[in-house]
């Protein structure tokens, strides 16, 4: 391919036809007439009252959660059909029975704010309304959640309300007396053990305002510069443009909450390039999908569901706190994919991008005030400010710093538009977190979790090791088809629990869970970020996949070790004891980089590879007789590649 030929990249109905078949929740109807202006100004509606509460104080927990999830009910029912094949052949208007079960939506979250003086005193009597109330509120729930986030999810709810109502029936350690019906709806929606639980109140306040800050951040053109800043800095080393993507996916993963949607607005960027430059499309897709799902993992900004951990661990515990505790475990992943394409490139024989394909550098310097919102997110989080104020003023510096430059200045259009678009990528996440409170109020009431962190040790024999293997296989099943968010309440009220219960601290093991529940987007069978990635580079989607977990090896093995050593996640370390763990570490990285792309200076040989993978492991296992073991063995490998490549050097030079 020449190098003056044009990158192609996706267009925009190509980058929309790819989100459509991999992200339930990106596929919305294009409404026109009435309906359409009724969902604008629901959706506009939706942004100014999570605005309005965050700015003067949120309502009474019941109040705040019911207004937030009848706004959520109703959108979702005006713009996810019930058919998702109808939405693929492009029906513009609503059936009529779309328009019904948005009215009732409408009415469930009135319910509480109009009666909330007779509830309260009601002291969890139920009447005939009430109940009437909560059935349609439950499975209003249920059919919204699998339109605007898929299947699964929902049969896992189902499941879990039919595990409360029938658990006397149920084997061994799982039975349990059973809930009757009206107890059952009681806790449901009558409660904040159920849909109106910890998981839609975070919804309703944390997670909506950083989606917001996202939709902002993407008016002022923050996301655009994302890609030019990263070309800037790595395109010109080897297999420039996959160190771009890497970079620029780290980026994206601050403004995007989901592994699919960064691979097509990211990918359709970079795979072009790397492709032109001679990745294998495989190859391409895979580096775009292991990057852009690490996204999630990256502070300040991490998934959806880093926001529910605050409240799950519980104990006074920031946000912060979290998000430094996943610096370290994070530069490590992207490391590891970026020695991986390095060694890769090399081993190729790939070059990086030249002079001519590069952008202007200093045009890009100009523009690095772009990353004010960014930076101010850290700096308030680390200040202590709280995470709702943080959200606020970091919107606020987004439109400001927007309107520096007359190409990113936002009119008053523009500001509505991002309103709208924020409350729109707001809509499955509350769908999943009222489907995911289901879930969190059977195993409250039944006392599920305790049985199965249980159940999961006596299976795992008492030790850690096999129960870790088998929470981490937990996540990834259920992350084939569940969001990162609901994966991860599941995981860390049923499997977390087995964890801590071995004297793993509280944050390791959330983390260990939230790890794996994002990883599974590129795990296969199922692995959605990937086959969206081989949908841009024209690769085989399983293929893709292997090649992605492939490269994010580091995001199996790293969960492992904060969890047997968290000093990782720095906790309880000192300065002098983190040095040590990040120099080993990055080192260990390198090794197992070299050990599965087998190649360093020079192609290793099959034995050498295997050598080079352990002494990874080692390295990055902080421990002292581990540390000391992998670091002989790391300068021998390191002394034996230098040894060649200055013998191989001579040997050119005396020939010559």
């Amino acid at each position: 391919m020449s190098n003056k030929e044009e990158i192609k990249t996706l267009t925009e109905e190509e980058q929309q036809a790819l989100l459509e078949k991999y992200d339930p929740e990106a596929g919305t109807r294009k409404l026109t007439g009435i309906i359409g202006w009724i969902a604008f100004i629901g959706l506009l509606a939706f942004s100014l009252f999570q605005l309005y509460t965050a700015i003067f104080g949120v309502f009474t927990a019941q109040i705040q959660r019911t207004v937030h999830l009848g706004f959520a009910l109703s959108l979702i029912f005006l713009l996810f059909p019930a058919n998702r094949k109808k939405r693929q052949k492009g029906k513009l208007q609503i059936a009529w029975y779309d328009g019904i079960l948005a009215l009732l939506s409408v009415a469930v979250g009135a319910y509480w704010p109009i009666f909330f003086n007779d509830l309260v005193m009601s002291v969890g009597r139920l009447s005939t309304m009430d109940f009437v109330v909560g059935i349609i509120a439950i499975l209003l729930v249920l059919e919204a959640t699998r339109r605007a986030v898929g299947l699964p999810i929902t049969i896992i709810a189902v499941l879990f309300l039919l595990y409360g109502l029938y658990g006397q029936f149920m084997p061994g350690f799982l039975a349990h007396r059973g809930l009757s019906l009206e107890r059952l709806v009681q806790t449901m929606f009558f409660t904040t053990e159920g849909i109106l639980g910890t998981p839609l109140a975070v919804s309703s306040t944390f997670i909506f305002l950083f989606l917001l800050f996202g939709a902002f951040l993407v008016k002022t053109g923050v996301g655009q510069y994302f890609n030019d800043l990263a070309v800037s800095i790595a395109g010109r080393r080897i297999g420039g443009p996959a160190k771009v993507a890497i970079f620029s996916s780290a980026l994206q993963g601050t403004i995007s909450g989901s592994s699919v949607a960064n691979v097509v607005t990211s990918g359709s960027f970079t795979i072009p390039m790397m492709k032109k430059l001679g990745y294998k499309k495989e190859f391409a897709g895979a580096v775009e999908a292991a990057a852009s799902t690490g996204g999630q993992l990256m502070p300040p900004i991490m998934g959806a569901a880093a926001f529910l951990m605050v409240e799950f661990i519980g104990g006074g515990i920031t946000y912060w706190e979290i998000a430094k505790a996943a610096a370290i475990p994070a530069v490590l992943y992207f490391a590891g994919i970026w020695i991986m394409t390095h060694f890769e490139a090399k081993r190729i024989g790939l070059r990086g991008l030249t002079k001519e394909e590069m952008p202007d550098r200093k045009e890009v310097i100009k523009k690095i005030y772009l990353l004010l919102p960014i930076i101010s997110v850290i700096v308030l989080l680390m200040s202590g400010v709280i995470v709702t104020h943080a959200a606020l003023y970091s919107i606020l510096i987004a439109i400001i710093v927007g309107l520096i430059n007359k190409e990113t200045r936002m009119g008053p259009k523009e500001f509505v538009l991002a309103l709208v678009d924020g409350a729109r990528s707001a809509l499955g996440v509350a769908a999943a977190t009222a489907a995911a409170g289901i879930i969190v109020g059977i195993v409250t009431k039944t006392g599920l979790g305790l049985k199965m962190a249980n159940g999961l040790i006596d299976l795992a024999g008492g030790y850690l090791i096999p129960t870790l293997m088998l929470t981490m296989l937990a996540a990834l099943v259920l992350g084939m088809g569940s969001p990162t968010t609901a994966n991860y309440v599941i995981t860390s009220t049923i499997a977390a629990p087995a964890i801590i219960l071995l004297g793993v601290p509280d944050l390791s093991a959330h983390l260990f869970v939230f790890y794996f529940g994002i990883i599974a987007d590129i795990t296969p069978p199922v692995a959605l970020a990937a086959f969206a990635a081989a949908g841009v580079a024209g690769g085989e989607p399983l293929r893709t996949g292997v090649n992605s977990a492939k490269l994010a090896i580091a995001a199996f093995i790293i969960p492992y070790i904060f969890v047997l050593s968290p000093q990782l996640l720095m906790i309880d370390t000192t300065w002098f004891e983190l040095v040590w763990v990040i120099i080993t570490a990055f080192s260990g990285m390198i090794a197992i980089g070299a050990g599965i792309i087998g190649y360093w200076f020079r192609k290793l040989h099959w034995a050498e590879r295997i050598i080079a993978i352990i002494t990874g492991l080692l390295l990055i296992y902080p421990e002292g007789i581990s540390d000391i073991t992998g670091i002989i063995t790391f300068v021998a490998l390191l002394a034996l590649q230098i040894f060649w490549k200055r013998d191989k050097e001579n040997t050119l030079k005396m020939s010559n």
